[in-house]
């Protein structure tokens, strides 16, 4: 096979394919694990502002200052 005006050998073309495939699936894996963490953050916030802990904080805070 020939790229780049070299000839490669048929196993070079396929350890490369096999080193591609590899790291994007590391890079896949490491934005689902981000996705993973930003939902659940998200998910928490969510969950504290319907139950109002900022409001109450915030009366809290009001109160003392």
């Amino acid at each position: 096979m020939e790229a780049f005006g070299f000839n490669l050998p048929l196993w070079a073309v396929f350890l490369g394919g096999i080193v591609i495939v590899f790291v994007a699936w590391k890079l896949i894996k490491f934005a689902l694990k981000i996705l993973l963490v930003l939902v659940v953050f998200f998910a928490i916030l969510v969950v504290l502002d319907v139950l109002e802990v900022f409001n109450i904080i915030q009366n809290l805070l009001s109160i003392i200052a």
